[in-house]
């Protein structure tokens, strides 16, 4: 299929001009002003609209097992709200139990990709290193996997030791891969758990208190010390707060190669939203916890200047009816997670950049173009480039609407975001030339999403 996309304002993580964009297949054929529409074309006008890469979000869960149930979302309705929210690519976490076979895990998350309509990739959890996680991580990698994931929380479920920290590292390091981790310390969470719960303090309210800032620089410090013993490459998954982001920041001035993802939900929602009265307050538990509002413009700042290098969502899509419910009483068995997949870009855009916080180009970078570069994607994945993937958004500025739970393809009973105002929204989405979104409906095909392998690059 050939597409020809009309004077739009084309913005990448550094151009901003007024141009056209012609596809053919499934890459960009020419990017430049005033090019000519081959005959037969559709052509698209794009007059008083942006032209952006398609987004890519490097956080997600879909499948995902957790505290005795299961994420809502299948790829079918996953990739369905990513496309109508402008991402065409998901980044999804492989999480198995520590005593799962990590080839048999890779495989199971492989095989529920494939009803996709977005493109789609993996970080490979590491729950446990023994003496065949080796050899796995190896074939893993050869397979095209070139990220993995870890927590330095959870303890007993996914958290992994010092010792297993220490031989993924160097192993991440040998084979030029980059190692994401989910950074808290979990001696601290459980104890401070156990004091709240036996004060009588159940409520999702005390989410927050059992797990503050501290707790997460001293996650994030942690990290860094071992990144800085094993020269690995690291990237600190959903950074809420000044205190972790400042253990980042100290540790890049020594020398360690950190990079700092931050998601949508902490830069517009605030823990006030977990303290809301009977239980409502659980829509809003995830961890790391939201956080106090003053660490917003900390945030925002942070993302301006670029250490924080990619807004994410840590999409993790419980329903309130029946699994958010499994924590009345206790507050620890709260599945965590807010489900965001489908209104990251419209958010972020509309706080971001229609309240000046970022520029365009800051913005298509953090929902873009860093994480194609940092997970091997670039530049097949993340600009508008001759030769580039045809994963292209074009955005209407002009639209007016609110988010709503009645309208979402996430399937999801609520919405965390329910009645908020969005300044603006994709009008066309396409996925390697191929249109899956149009002004709000999925107009594309289930299936047609590939597996995307990567090549090692952090060496």
């Amino acid at each position: 299929m050939s597409l020809f996309i009309r004077g739009g304002r084309i913005i990448t993580a550094t151009d901003d001009f007024v141009g056209d964009v012609l596809v053919e297949g499934e890459k960009i054929a020419a990017v430049g002003p005033a090019l000519k529409a081959p005959a037969g074309v559709e052509v698209v006008d794009a007059a008083g609209k942006y032209v952006f890469p398609g987004f890519i979000d490097p956080h997600v869960h879909i499948y995902l097992p957790f505290m005795g149930t299961y994420a809502k979302d299948t790829y079918e309705t996953a990739s369905k709200a990513a496309l109508v929210g402008g991402t065409t690519t998901l980044i999804e976490m492989i999480c198995p139990a520590r005593g799962d076979d990590p080839l048999a895990a890779f495989e199971l998350w492989l095989s529920k990709g494939k009803p996709s309509a977005c493109d789609y990739t993996f970080h490979m959890g590491v729950s446990r290193f023994d003496a065949t996680t080796e050899a796995a991580i190896r074939e893993i990698a050869n397979r095209g996997i070139a990220s993995l994931k870890v927590f330095l929380a959870y303890k007993g479920a996914f958290g992994i030791s010092d010792e297993e920290l220490y031989s993924t590292l160097r192993l991440a390091n040998e084979l030029g891969l980059i190692v994401t981790a989910h950074c808290e310390n979990e001696t601290l969470i459980a104890e401070l758990q156990k004091r709240l719960l036996s004060e009588g303090k159940t409520g999702p309210e005390w989410h927050e208190p059992s797990r503050p800032p501290q707790v997460e620089a001293e996650g994030v410090h942690h990290l860094m010390t071992f990144a800085e013993m094993t020269d690995a490459h690291v990237y600190c998954v959903h950074t809420s707060c000044r205190e972790a982001l400042e253990a980042v920041e100290a540790a890049r001035l020594r020398g360690v190669r950190a990079w700092v993802e931050t998601v949508i939900p902490y830069l517009v929602l605030d823990k006030s939203y977990a303290e809301k009265p009977d239980f409502e307050g659980a829509k809003y538990v995830m961890s790391p916890p939201l956080r106090d509002k003053c660490e917003q413009p900390v945030l925002w700042n942070a993302l301006r200047s670029r250490l924080i290098s990619t807004v994410a969502t840590d999409h993790a899509p419980f329903d309130y009816a029946g699994q958010k419910e499994m924590g009345r009483g206790d507050f620890t068995k709260i599945p965590n997670g807010i489900p965001s997949v489908e209104d990251r870009v419209n958010l972020l855009y509309t706080h971001g950049v229609c309240r000046g916080r970022i520029d365009l180009q800051t913005f298509v970078d953090a929902a873009s173009t860093q994480a194609a570069r940092l997970f091997g994607l670039y530049p097949r994945k993340g600009t508008i480039a001759a030769g580039s993937d045809a994963d292209i958004v074009v955005y209407d500025p002009a639209y007016r609407g609110k988010i709503s739970a009645k309208t979402q393809q996430m399937a999801v009973d609520y919405s965390a975001f329910e009645g908020w105002p969005i300044e603006g929204r994709p009008s066309l989405v396409t996925v390697r030339g191929e249109v899956q979104a149009r002004d709000g409906k999925f107009v594309g095909k289930l299936g047609s999403g590939k597996f995307l392998t990567r090549a090692a690059t952090h060496h």
